[in-house]
Protein backbone atom coordinates (compact mmCIF):
# COMPACT_ATOMS: atom_id res chain seq x y z
CA UNK A 1 0.00 0.00 0.00
CA UNK A 2 1.28 3.46 -0.85
CA UNK A 3 2.59 5.56 2.00
CA UNK A 4 0.79 8.53 0.40
CA UNK A 5 -2.53 7.37 1.84
CA UNK A 6 -3.71 10.35 3.91
CA UNK A 7 -5.76 8.26 6.35
CA UNK A 8 -2.79 6.08 7.23
CA UNK A 9 -0.60 9.16 7.64
CA UNK A 10 -3.15 10.64 10.06
CA UNK A 11 -3.11 7.44 12.13
CA UNK A 12 0.69 7.40 12.08
CA UNK A 13 0.79 10.99 13.32
CA UNK A 14 -2.01 10.43 15.86
CA UNK A 15 -2.57 6.78 16.88
CA UNK A 16 -5.87 7.76 18.55
CA UNK A 17 -7.36 9.22 15.36
CA UNK A 18 -9.54 6.22 14.50
CA UNK A 19 -11.00 6.07 18.03
CA UNK A 20 -11.74 9.83 17.86
CA UNK A 21 -13.47 9.36 14.50
CA UNK A 22 -15.59 6.47 15.80
CA UNK A 23 -16.68 8.40 18.88
CA UNK A 24 -17.41 11.51 16.83
CA UNK A 25 -19.94 9.69 14.66
CA UNK A 26 -21.46 7.81 17.59
CA UNK A 27 -22.01 11.13 19.36
CA UNK A 28 -23.57 12.62 16.23
CA UNK A 29 -25.93 9.64 15.98
CA UNK A 30 -26.89 9.98 19.66
CA UNK A 31 -27.71 13.66 19.09
CA UNK A 32 -30.01 12.67 16.26
CA UNK A 33 -27.91 14.23 13.48
CA UNK A 34 -28.88 13.13 9.99
CA UNK A 35 -26.10 10.74 8.97
CA UNK A 36 -28.03 8.87 6.28
CA UNK A 37 -28.34 11.35 3.41
CA UNK A 38 -25.97 9.43 1.15
CA UNK A 39 -27.63 6.12 1.98
CA UNK A 40 -31.13 7.44 1.26
CA UNK A 41 -30.00 8.47 -2.20
CA UNK A 42 -28.48 5.05 -2.89
CA UNK A 43 -31.59 3.31 -1.53
CA UNK A 44 -33.76 5.27 -3.99
CA UNK A 45 -31.64 4.07 -6.93
CA UNK A 46 -32.16 0.33 -6.58
CA UNK A 47 -34.83 -2.25 -5.69
CA UNK A 48 -34.84 -4.05 -2.33
CA UNK A 49 -32.32 -6.82 -2.03
CA UNK A 50 -29.75 -5.15 -4.27
CA UNK A 51 -26.07 -6.02 -3.99
CA UNK A 52 -24.18 -2.99 -2.68
CA UNK A 53 -20.52 -2.32 -1.95
CA UNK A 54 -19.74 0.43 0.57
CA UNK A 55 -16.17 1.25 -0.48
CA UNK A 56 -14.13 2.91 2.23
CA UNK A 57 -17.02 2.22 4.57
CA UNK A 58 -15.47 3.59 7.75
CA UNK A 59 -17.78 2.96 10.70
CA UNK A 60 -20.55 1.64 8.45
CA UNK A 61 -23.05 4.47 8.64
CA UNK A 62 -23.96 4.29 4.91
CA UNK A 63 -23.84 0.53 4.47
CA UNK A 64 -25.50 -0.06 7.83
CA UNK A 65 -28.53 2.00 6.81
CA UNK A 66 -28.72 0.21 3.46
CA UNK A 67 -28.51 -3.22 5.10
CA UNK A 68 -31.31 -2.27 7.50
CA UNK A 69 -33.37 -1.18 4.47
CA UNK A 70 -33.12 -4.72 3.03
CA UNK A 71 -30.06 -4.67 0.80
CA UNK A 72 -27.17 -7.15 0.69
CA UNK A 73 -24.24 -4.95 1.73
CA UNK A 74 -20.51 -5.54 1.89
CA UNK A 75 -18.34 -2.80 3.35
CA UNK A 76 -14.57 -2.61 2.87
CA UNK A 77 -12.14 -0.32 4.69
CA UNK A 78 -8.40 -0.51 5.37
CA UNK A 79 -8.75 0.56 9.01
CA UNK A 80 -9.40 -2.47 11.27
CA UNK A 81 -10.58 -0.25 14.12
CA UNK A 82 -13.28 1.31 11.93
CA UNK A 83 -14.34 -2.13 10.69
CA UNK A 84 -14.65 -3.35 14.29
CA UNK A 85 -16.94 -0.39 15.02
CA UNK A 86 -19.00 -1.12 11.90
CA UNK A 87 -19.43 -4.75 12.98
CA UNK A 88 -20.49 -3.66 16.47
CA UNK A 89 -22.87 -0.91 15.39
CA UNK A 90 -24.31 -2.40 12.17
CA UNK A 91 -24.32 -6.21 12.37
CA UNK A 92 -26.68 -6.59 9.40
CA UNK A 93 -23.94 -6.15 6.79
CA UNK A 94 -20.64 -7.87 5.99
CA UNK A 95 -17.63 -5.74 6.97
CA UNK A 96 -14.16 -6.54 5.65
CA UNK A 97 -10.72 -5.09 6.27
CA UNK A 98 -9.16 -4.53 2.87
CA UNK A 99 -7.29 -2.23 0.53
CA UNK A 100 -9.44 -0.84 -2.30
CA UNK A 101 -6.47 -1.17 -4.67
CA UNK A 102 -6.67 -4.95 -4.19
CA UNK A 103 -10.46 -5.22 -4.20
CA UNK A 104 -11.55 -8.67 -5.36
CA UNK A 105 -14.91 -9.72 -3.93
CA UNK A 106 -15.62 -12.37 -6.53
CA UNK A 107 -19.02 -10.99 -7.44
CA UNK A 108 -20.78 -8.12 -9.16
CA UNK A 109 -22.57 -5.26 -7.42
CA UNK A 110 -25.62 -3.25 -8.42
CA UNK A 111 -24.19 -0.15 -6.78
CA UNK A 112 -20.80 0.79 -5.40
CA UNK A 113 -20.97 3.78 -3.10
CA UNK A 114 -17.82 5.64 -2.08
CA UNK A 115 -18.86 8.49 0.21
CA UNK A 116 -17.15 10.47 2.95
CA UNK A 117 -14.36 11.96 0.80
CA UNK A 118 -12.69 8.53 0.58
CA UNK A 119 -11.18 9.26 -2.85
CA UNK A 120 -9.35 12.28 -1.41
CA UNK A 121 -7.73 10.13 1.30
CA UNK A 122 -6.34 7.39 -0.95
CA UNK A 123 -2.86 7.81 -2.39
CA UNK A 124 -2.98 9.74 -5.69
CA UNK A 125 -0.99 6.97 -7.38
CA UNK A 126 -3.76 4.46 -6.55
CA UNK A 127 -6.83 6.40 -7.71
CA UNK A 128 -7.07 4.95 -11.22
CA UNK A 129 -6.54 1.39 -9.97
CA UNK A 130 -9.29 1.82 -7.37
CA UNK A 131 -11.66 3.13 -10.04
CA UNK A 132 -10.71 0.16 -12.27
CA UNK A 133 -11.53 -2.22 -9.43
CA UNK A 134 -14.89 -0.51 -9.00
CA UNK A 135 -15.64 -0.89 -12.72
CA UNK A 136 -14.69 -4.57 -12.61
CA UNK A 137 -17.15 -5.19 -9.76
CA UNK A 138 -20.19 -3.64 -11.46
CA UNK A 139 -23.09 -5.80 -12.55
CA UNK A 140 -24.70 -5.04 -15.90
CA UNK A 141 -26.46 -1.70 -15.55
CA UNK A 142 -24.71 -1.07 -12.24
CA UNK A 143 -23.45 2.32 -11.11
CA UNK A 144 -20.60 3.69 -9.06
CA UNK A 145 -21.51 6.67 -6.87
CA UNK A 146 -18.61 8.75 -5.55
CA UNK A 147 -18.81 11.91 -3.48
CA UNK A 148 -16.08 14.26 -2.31
CA UNK A 149 -15.41 17.91 -1.68
CA UNK A 150 -13.34 20.45 -3.55
CA UNK A 151 -10.10 21.73 -2.05
CA UNK A 152 -9.02 18.31 -0.78
CA UNK A 153 -6.20 17.67 -3.23
CA UNK A 154 -8.22 15.96 -5.97
CA UNK A 155 -9.43 18.33 -8.67
CA UNK A 156 -12.78 17.36 -10.17
CA UNK A 157 -11.31 17.57 -13.68
CA UNK A 158 -8.54 15.13 -12.69
CA UNK A 159 -11.16 12.80 -11.22
CA UNK A 160 -13.12 12.77 -14.49
CA UNK A 161 -9.92 11.97 -16.40
CA UNK A 162 -9.05 9.16 -13.98
CA UNK A 163 -12.57 7.74 -14.27
CA UNK A 164 -12.30 7.74 -18.07
CA UNK A 165 -8.93 5.97 -17.87
CA UNK A 166 -10.58 3.35 -15.64
CA UNK A 167 -13.40 2.78 -18.14
CA UNK A 168 -16.08 4.76 -16.31
CA UNK A 169 -18.12 7.66 -17.62
CA UNK A 170 -20.44 10.11 -15.85
CA UNK A 171 -24.14 9.38 -16.12
CA UNK A 172 -25.32 12.04 -13.65
CA UNK A 173 -23.34 14.77 -11.88
CA UNK A 174 -24.66 16.44 -8.73
CA UNK A 175 -23.29 18.95 -6.24
CA UNK A 176 -24.98 17.42 -3.18
CA UNK A 177 -26.38 14.13 -1.95
CA UNK A 178 -29.84 15.73 -2.00
CA UNK A 179 -29.76 15.88 -5.80
CA UNK A 180 -28.83 19.47 -6.58
CA UNK A 181 -27.29 19.83 -10.06
CA UNK A 182 -23.52 20.07 -10.47
CA UNK A 183 -21.96 23.18 -11.97
CA UNK A 184 -18.30 24.08 -12.53
CA UNK A 185 -18.22 26.29 -9.43
CA UNK A 186 -19.60 23.63 -7.08
CA UNK A 187 -17.63 22.88 -3.92
CA UNK A 188 -18.79 19.25 -3.80
CA UNK A 189 -19.26 16.51 -6.38
CA UNK A 190 -21.51 13.47 -6.35
CA UNK A 191 -20.77 11.52 -9.52
CA UNK A 192 -22.89 8.61 -10.75
CA UNK A 193 -20.66 6.64 -13.09
CA UNK A 194 -21.32 3.75 -15.44
CA UNK A 195 -18.99 1.46 -17.35
CA UNK A 196 -18.11 2.54 -20.89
Amino acid sequence: MSNDNRWLRMIDENPGHSRWYIERFREMAERGDDLAGEARMIDAMVPRGSLILDAGCGTGRVGGYLAAAGHDVVGVDLDPELIAAARADHPGATWLVGDLTELDLGGKKDVIVCAGNVMTFVAPSTRVEILRRFAAHLAGGGRVVIGFGAGRGYDFHDFFEDAATAGLRPEVLLSTWDLRPFDPGADFLVALLVRD
